[in-house]
C-alpha cells in the first residue's frame, strides 16, 4: 500500500487526476496511511477546479461530511447535482440520498427512487444497493421484495457491504427467500471485513444463538 501511496503521489505531482482522485480516497479512509482530511479535501477541491467529475462528487462529500472542512449540506447538495449533471454514477446517486431525507431538498421520495435507479443503471453498486431498499421499503415504488432481493444479490457481488449485509438479513428472517442461517453468515461476514459495523454486530449475534 506504501508503494501505491508513492506512486500516486508521483502522478499527482504530475497533474494526473484519477491519481489525485485516489490519493484522495487514501488520505480519506486512512488506506494503508494516516488519515489527513484536509489534504483530501485540498486534493477534492483542486480536482473539482477542473471540472473532474468524480472530484466534484468527492468535495461534495467532504461539505457533506465535514471533512477537512465545515459541514455545509447546501453546499454538498450543488455539488452532487453538479457530478450528476456530469453523469457522475456517485454524484447520482448521493443526489437521490438527499431526496430521501430531508437535508436541504425537503423529502421527495420518488425523485430519490429515479436517481436511485439511473445510479443503478450506471451500475453504481451504491445506486443499486439504494434501490433494492427503495423496493424493499415501498419508497417511491410499490414494495417487492423479491426485486428488492435481486438487487440486493447484485450489489452484495460487486463488493457493497450494505447490500451484502441486506442481503444476509433476508437470508436470515426468510424474507421471499428460504431461511438460509449458512448464507446469512456468509454475507455478514462479508459486510463486516469491510468495517460494517451492524454487519459486525449481527454476525456475532447469529455466531452466538
Amino acid at each position: 500500500m506504501q508503494k501505491a501511496f508513492e506512486l500516486y503521489q508521483k502522478a499527482t505531482n504530475l497533474g494526473i487526476g484519477i491519481a489525485q482522485y485516489n490519493l484522495a480516497n487514501m488520505y480519506m479512509d486512512g488506506d494503508g496511511i494516516d488519515k489527513n482530511y484536509e489534504k483530501a479535501f485540498e486534493l477534492s477541491k483542486k480536482l473539482a477546479d477542473k471540472n473532474y467529475s468524480s472530484g466534484i462528487n468527492l468535495l461534495g462529500f467532504c461539505h457533506d461530511c465535514g471533512i477537512g472542512t465545515n459541514v455545509y449540506k447546501q453546499k454538498a447538495f450543488e455539488l452532487y447535482q453538479k457530478a450528476a449533471d456530469l453523469g457522475n454514477s456517485h454524484g447520482v446517486n448521493n443526489l437521490g440520498w438527499y431526496y430521501e431525507n430531508e437535508f436541504v431538498t425537503g423529502i421527495n421520495k420518488q425523485k430519490a427512487f429515479e436517481l436511485y435507479q439511473k445510479a443503478a443503471d450506471l451500475e453504481n453498486s451504491h445506486g443499486i444497493s439504494n434501490l433494492g431498499r427503495c423496493y424493499e421499503k415501498g419508497i417511491g415504488v410499490d414494495a417487492n421484495k423479491q426485486k428488492a432481493f435481486e438487487l440486493y444479490q447484485k450489489a452484495a457481488n460487486l463488493g457493497n457491504r450494505f447490500a451484502q449485509c441486506n442481503l444476509a438479513l433476508m437470508y436470515e428472517k426468510g424474507n421471499v427467500i428460504k431461511k438460509d442461517k449458512n448464507q446469512a453468515i456468509y454475507w455478514y461476514k462479508k459486510s463486516a471485513k469491510q468495517g460494517y459495523q451492524y454487519a459486525q454486530n449481527k454476525l456475532n449475534h447469529i455466531l452466538n444463538e
